[in-house]
């Protein structure tokens, strides 16, 4: 009888023991946390309103509540400055824009993502980071390797790529069959063609292309700097604007503006999409965030009649990077649930939702799916592109508005008022100099 009592008992608390171990393999890691409600600050923004369609599926798959304060994308960092100085703060989760990302790292107020992805009850086995589209990463995410603001041995991640984009060519697929005209591939088609094509269409200009005095011109400038072989800076912290490569890249976009359509000198990124979409322009050079507009009736004249390309190629093949990433604050009050959520937005199955819905992908899977492609076909050219983007086409550095402004500011006199290009960049450089020299650049020199 004893026997029998012992070999039952042993029995049942196999059975108890085994029951424990299937529970606790099959725990829903979303427990701990369900009934919480996060505070997210994201921008208004075209990935971010796709975004805010899918966000009601976390809260549905893991009962953890998210309230969005959305804000201009300029009114967001003025208000995320305050917040993040706070000993308790009100975001868990914020999106920022990537030059944020010297700022914030370097004043200590966001987490290393380290250790919670690490942490085996919150970090998802099967979320393969390793599909997240590399430039990006680099770009938006890593600080602390080289340069301080790219990967490199002594790097971290601090955010995730989350509404990032890159460079890529629109082009009139009709106005270049009517012509026999060749997709560019080289900068010197590129160039050529934007010359070319008002000769062949009356009031037509070639390539639409921002150049208005400040960021603008910059942005566009640098644009070009990257794929003609230049940098701002070389690896000791010289400014290298004004060599050859620089020269180049202020030719080029010099040429693409006064070949462009009529008032081209003042434009900002929205007044040369508008120029394209108006069909004032036939090819168009910025960022693939802009292509949702294109063959929405409301806003476009050229539905149907655009197509896509790869930034093309000068030296080397480089495509910009830059757009948000998403972070958890040092301050944040409920940074467990706030990693969950950053990891759940930023998943192979929600990219592709929030994709379908009229976001940016931040994996080359989501660019590869055949449910994208089939509602978005030009995803697939611009995961192609994605493999060239260049994480390094412009400094990330705490010092760098107040350089982007000069460069952006005298480049527009070299558009509007034929300054000279050597005489401008070479001044941009001196000053520059001076910037780093004031920060500590150069100090262990």
């Amino acid at each position: 009888m004893l026997s029998f009592l012992k070999t039952a008992t042993t029995a049942a608390t196999t059975l108890a023991l085994g029951a424990t171990l299937a529970t606790a393999a099959f725990a829903d890691p979303y427990e701990p946390y369900k009934g919480e409600t996060l505070v997210v600050n994201f921008p208004a923004h075209p990935h971010y309103d796709a975004v805010m369609k899918v966000l009601p599926e976390f809260t549905k798959e893991t009962g953890i509540a998210v309230e969005v304060d959305q804000l201009q994308y300029l009114k967001m960092r003025e208000k995320q400055t305050l917040e993040l100085t706070k000993n308790k703060g009100d975001y868990d989760l914020i999106a920022y824009v990537v030059f944020s990302k010297a700022d914030y790292v370097f004043a200590d107020q966001l987490e290393n993502l380290a250790r919670f992805y690490m942490n085996p009850k919150l970090a998802d086995p099967s979320y393969e980071p390793e599909d997240l589209i590399d430039g990006y990463v680099a770009n938006i995410g890593i600080a602390g390797g080289k340069k301080g603001y790219l990967p490199g041995p002594t790097g971290s991640l601090f955010g995730v790529p989350f509404g990032s984009e890159t460079s890529i060519l629109g082009y009139r697929k009709d106005i270049f069959e009517k012509h026999g005209l060749t997709v560019p591939t080289t900068y010197d088609e590129m160039l050529a063609l934007a010359c070319k094509i008002p000769e062949l269409e009356e009031g037509m200009g070639g390539l639409s292309s921002r150049a208005a005095s400040g960021h603008h011109a910059s942005h566009a400038f640098l644009l070009h700097l990257a794929p003609l072989g230049g940098r701002v800076f070389d690896d000791a912290w010289n400014p290298i604007v004004n060599n050859e490569a620089g020269i180049k890249a202020a030719e080029a976009l010099k040429t693409i503006v006064d070949c462009g359509p009529e008032g081209a000198k003042t434009f900002g990124f929205a007044e040369a999409g508008a120029a394209f979409l108006q069909g004032k322009t036939a090819m168009f050079l910025d960022s693939t965030v802009f292509a949702g507009q294109v063959n929405n009736p409301d806003k476009s004249q050229v539905v149907g009649k655009v197509d896509w390309a790869p930034h093309p190629m000068g030296t080397r093949k480089g495509s910009q990077t830059g757009g948000f990433g998403i972070a958890i604050p040092k301050n944040a009050q409920n940074k467990e649930a706030a990693f969950l959520l950053m990891q759940w937005l930023t998943s192979k199955k929600a990219d592709k939702l929030i994709a379908l819905a009229g976001g940016n992908p931040s994996r080359y899977s989501t660019h590869e799916d055949a449910d994208v492609n089939a509602k978005f076909p030009h995803m697939k050219t611009f995961g192609e592109a994605l493999k060239n983007a260049d994480p390094d086409w412009r400094p990330i550095i705490p010092v760098w508005g107040k350089i982007n402004a000069d460069l952006g500011t005298t480049l527009s006199k070299v558009l509007t008022e034929d300054l000279d290009i050597k005489e401008a960049l070479d001044g941009v450089a001196e000053r520059t100099k001076a910037v780093m020299e004031e920060a500590g650049y150069y100090t262990w020199q």
